[in-house]
């Protein structure tokens, strides 16, 4: 007899950020949902920084919040300290970063989870899945229980069969003190799977009590606080600081001294870690011409003196690393909490799945997260958003929800992932994107939330906020194209802003298209004082109506370019199509198409070894 008597229409494996955006968006589309996770202790685990958001990140964090998703809102009630990255730059960079409390993180995801009368937990180990004719009909566990489910997510993170190193220890692990997953990968790879190893890492943590704050540099957060959700419900009134401190070249001897235990050096890790969050072993051999490495000290929450080493990530033995921080000025008396450590573990190289996030070997089966070969919350918890809506829509028998390049980060991180594949763990980054200026973290809500209304996840006060947000921008749009600033209103505010000075009349939305000028720099003039009078003061509607004026250019443009992708998108690609029989195409170009086999014209072209001379030749023959 069971102890489930619920059918449920889905069942996540893993209680991460990925595991938790699946589970939340299945049951907010009102389907049953199974939470396994082998630990109900360290359900939505900051498992290395505490912090979320930053370049590329901190922008799909505002896509998964416009989408109805948990992350945004969890990050603005647990944060400590806000700033705005890349505001020197244009605007398609800017990027929101928070730090937040570790322990307050998870423990506010828990209690939305919990809140959700939809999802059900379990405690227990995932060592197999029930199969039958290609498609997955649920799950066995340790316990030797079945549970069944219509779909599966699976959102394993570092844990199958996760191998732990420091120094040379080694040992079986998912995280620090917590086991690996064992029995999944084999029975995966035995249903076909290509299977592969990745390696990731983290720093040290340490005791503030036993830090000389006085021979740090303060880094704070920004003046003007801002929220991830654009629900704006929880916003903090004060700050907690960060600091920095730099490694020397007595720290980079010490640490050197300690590369002959290196498991990374002798050869004992052989996957491949992040080639842009290196271990500090790692930046003193490939930057031996600097002298030293900046390292921030970032608190764990708002009353713990537990400290995240941010910059320090390594896997030499304890005593090194110990001794190597006390020769850090400001960290001579330092105590250790726990050291830095590596580890390896399996991962599915993506190109085996569909852009939904479905297998193609076993129908209803989703692959989210660290499984798929990326790295960070952000990267995992939108793949897990993004795997319980389609996982959740299929068993309605409804198409799945694909973001194209042009509409999210989302949609350029899965088309990467699906077309391209990855070798090392992938991390988002704004230059990964074709269309920065269309995909600004300002606008992610005009892009994505009319999306999350259709499918029935975006609250009425979501919808409400939206429209009063269009709305706003749309009235101002209207007024400062009919109105006109004269050169007595106008000239000294040009005059202070180093800009050229008017001897006529001149339409408001010209004077804002000036680089020079700011929309804060006009707001005390009588033609904004009269429209915040009538409309108040929205300042999120503000600042995208300044972008939008600024950039129209760009953007139009941007967005015939984008137009011309989403044609290529269009034109499909039978499944079982016959590259071989196309001799016009290069012999590497066919291999490709062959292994990949691409579902659009679009996707193909995307391909590393597919040139566009044999794009061309499938147009031909397909016609177009």
């Amino acid at each position: 007899m069971s102890i489930f008597k619920t059918n449920y229409d889905l069942i996540v494996v893993g209680g991460g950020h990925a595991g938790c955006e699946a589970v939340l968006a299945a049951a907010n589309l009102g389907k049953k949902a199974l939470l396994v996770t082998m630990n109900m202790q360290t359900i939505a685990q900051m498992s290395c920084n505490p912090a979320m958001g930053g370049i590329a990140k901190g922008q799909i964090i505002r896509e998964i919040d416009a989408m109805g998703g948990g992350s945004g809102i969890i990050t603005d009630k647990t944060m400590i300290q806000f700033k705005m990255l890349n505001k020197s730059k244009g605007p398609a960079m800017w990027s929101p970063r928070s730090q937040n409390d570790r322990m307050r993180f998870a423990e506010e995801w828990r209690l939305l989870l919990e809140k959700n009368k939809n999802i059900d937990f379990w405690q227990d180990m995932v060592t197999e899945l029930i199969v039958k004719n290609k498609t997955v009909k649920g799950v066995k566990t340790m316990l030797g229980l079945e549970i069944k489910s219509k779909s599966v997510v699976l959102t394993n993170g570092t844990f199958l069969n996760g191998k732990i190193h420091i120094g040379e220890k080694n040992f079986k692990g998912g995280r620090t003190g917590e086991r690996s997953s064992i029995g999944l990968s084999g029975f995966l790879e035995k249903f076909g799977f290509e299977l592969g190893r990745m390696k990731t890492g983290t720093p040290p943590r340490i005791d503030g009590r036993t830090i000389n704050y006085k021979l740090l540099e303060e880094d704070s957060g920004d003046n003007k606080i801002k929220n991830f959700s654009f629900l704006n419900e929880h916003t903090i009134k004060n700050q907690k600081p960060c600091f920095m401190c730099y490694t020397n070249k007595q720290v980079h001897k010490i640490l050197g001294e300690g590369f002959e235990k290196s498991p990374m050096f002798q050869g004992r890790i052989i996957a491949k870690g992040p080639r842009y969050c290196p271990s500090i072993e790692d930046k003193i051999t490939r930057f031996q011409d600097k002298d030293r490495h900046q390292i921030f000290i970032e608190p764990e929450g708002w009353n713990t003196c537990e400290i995240y080493v941010n910059g320090f990530s390594t896997s030499l033995p304890e005593e090194i690393q110990y001794k190597a921080l006390t020769k850090i000025p400001g960290l001579e008396k330092v105590k250790m909490f726990r050291p830095g450590y590596a580890i390896e573990y399996d991962y599915f190289p993506p190109t085996q799945l569909k852009h939904s996030l479905e297998t193609k070997l076993i129908k209803n089966l989703y692959f989210a997260g660290q499984i798929n070969g990326t790295t960070g919350y952000e990267e995992a918890a939108c793949q897990g958003l993004m795997a319980g809506i389609n996982a959740a829509l299929a068993t309605d028998k409804k198409g799945p929800i694909v973001f194209k390049r042009n509409e999210a980060y989302i949609g350029v991180l899965i088309d990467d992932l699906i077309t391209k594949g990855t070798e090392e763990p992938y991390r988002m980054f704004t230059s990964r994107a074709e269309f920065r200026i269309i995909l600004r973290q300002d606008n992610a809500d005009l892009r994505l939330t009319p999306i999350a209304e259709s499918l029935g996840l975006a609250t009425t006060k979501r919808i409400k906020r939206l429209k009063n947000k269009q709305e706003y921008i749309n009235t101002l749009e209207k007024s400062i194209k009919s109105n006109s600033y004269k050169p007595e209103e106008i000239n000294n505010i040009l005059k202070r802003n180093n800009a050229s000075e008017i001897n006529q009349k001149i339409k408001i939305e010209k004077i804002l298209s000036r680089p020079q000028i700011k929309i804060t720099d006009l707001e005390k003039t009588d033609f904004f004082q009269t429209f915040f009078d009538k409309n108040g003061k929205d300042e999120e509607a503000l600042e995208q109506f300044e972008i939008n004026t600024k950039y129209k250019g760009y953007i139009e443009k941007e967005k015939i370019n984008a137009e011309k992708l989403t044609r290529l998108e269009n034109i499909i690609l039978p499944e079982n199509f016959k590259y071989e029989k196309l001799s016009s195409i290069s012999s590497e170009g066919r291999q490709k198409l062959k292994e990949k086999k691409p579902s659009t014209i679009g996707q193909a072209s995307r391909i590393s070894g597919v040139s566009p001379s044999d794009i061309s030749v499938l147009l031909v023959h397909l016609g177009r």
